[in-house]
């Protein structure tokens, strides 16, 4: 029966499950396998990788398009993320332990992607256009909550159980069971809430048709103007913030004897998954009010500066390793406000460059190259902290901020500005 809901029955929770897997494999696997024992290049190395699925998801979403229906992509891909949430409860007991775990992250990565790609798509089909400018800040809002459950609640959670068990593996297994057990309760609502659009078919065209026309498109991306200088801005603009992600987690759980600061995971989870969360809500709230009042070009240069200025308060937080989480949370709560801020620029510039044919696609593939400018990154960021220590590699992340600078002078922002 194509029994229509409303969009508010829906809509959050499908964003909230959008969002939830991205976090588990970006950052919770990160801090997972710093706390059991693995080494910042290690555990840098190996999260890093899993930002693969979402560089490239643009080349397999003709696919979904092809086959059987977005909802029915979307059920199948949340069955396919809790099974893997479950896999890692289960193998954190296995020898090898790393390469088990890696698998099932592997799997709900790819998984998660592709549920990003059919989650977008269904809800273009399923509201109208006028309904979805509505509903874009409920989806952003849920998003934002399933950050702040995963990065911050379930981070809680899992040092709750350290403390309790003592037992590390057993905690985290104990974590990961519970994430399996909510996604599967999503998965299970989602079954009954979501509604069955008339619009949610298989695409009628050839797959030899759709397979030129991707081709066309996307060599028609590498055409556009002024096409290495939007590279550069995609790839570089956040590389000191990018090398700063993957080692600020391993930097607070450290012990201060390594130059850490030596916070407990419960800590990490309200300092950086709750008050940095916040701190970076609020930024890009204000920066799109800003953007949209005066436009791009007027707070371009604000928001260079936000985005990179505040991550002198790592060298900082370093240098003097103060006790307690206050003085921690309010530094971290400041770099996140500045991210949020700067990121609203990156956002906008991305849209802005997608604008003209096939602009759905070009969006698409600047998101890949999005991905991509946070997993390179993140590939060498935790052997270069293992080797420099803390305090020479923040003192090299602001070392990197002219990078950020000298990009933004190159791009064009005339089209992005609403006056």
């Amino acid at each position: 029966m194509n029994k229509s809901r409303a969009p508010w029955q829906w809509i959050p929770s499908l964003y909230f499950a959008e969002g939830l897997p991205n976090i588990i494999v970006t950052y919770i696997a990160l801090v997972m396998y710093k706390r059991l024992g693995l080494s910042n290049a290690e555990a840098a190395l190996y999260t890093s990788w899993l930002y693969l699925p979402w560089v490239i998801k643009p080349f397999w979403s003709p696919v979904v398009d092809i086959l059987r229906t977005k909802r029915w992509w979307i059920l199948l891909m949340q069955l396919f993320i809790g099974t893997s949430l479950a896999g890692v409860a289960f193998t954190l007991h296995c020898s090898p332990m790393v390469q088990w775990t890696l698998a099932f992250f592997w799997l709900m990565a790819f998984s998660s992607a592709t549920h990003d790609i059919a989650a977008d798509g269904f809800y273009m089909l399923e509201l109208p256009t006028k309904e979805q400018a509505l509903y874009v800040g409920i989806r952003s809002t849920f998003y934002r909550v399933s950050t702040i459950a995963g990065q911050g609640l379930l981070l809680m959670i899992a040092g709750v159980l350290e403390v309790y068990t003592r037992r590390p593996i057993q905690a985290w297994s104990y974590t990961f069971a519970i994430a399996a057990f909510v996604f599967l309760l999503l998965l299970a609502y989602h079954h009954y809430a979501l509604p069955r659009p008339k619009a949610d078919l298989p695409s009628a065209i050839q797959k030899k048709e759709i397979g030129k026309a991707f081709l066309a498109t996307f060599i028609s991306f590498f055409h556009k103007p002024h096409f290495w200088a939007a590279i550069a801005f995609m790839l570089l603009y956040r590389l000191p913030e990018a090398l700063l992600t993957k080692v600020c987690p391993l930097f607070l759980v450290d012990p201060v004897s390594e130059g850490g600061l030596g916070l407990t995971t419960s800590e990490v989870g309200f300092v950086q998954g709750t008050i940095g969360i916040i701190g970076l809500t609020v930024g890009g709230v204000l920066g799109g009010i800003a953007v949209s009042r005066d436009g791009l070009k007027r707070w371009l240069w604000f928001m260079v500066m936000a985005i990179s200025l505040p991550d002198i308060l790592y060298v900082l937080l370093a240098y003097f390793q103060p006790e307690g989480i206050h003085l921690t949370a309010i530094c971290i709560f400041i770099e996140q406000f500045g991210y949020g801020f700067g990121f609203t620029a990156y956002m906008l510039y991305l849209i802005s460059y997608a604008q003209g044919p096939s602009k759905t696609a070009h969006y698409a593939f600047a998101t890949g190259f999005m991905a991509l400018s946070m997993m390179l990154p993140g590939l060498f960021a935790g052997y270069l902290s293992d080797l420099m220590g803390y305090l020479n590699f923040f003192i090299l992340v602001m070392l990197l901020v002219p990078v950020t600078f000298i990009v933004s002078v190159f791009i064009k922002t005339e089209g992005n500005t609403n006056k």
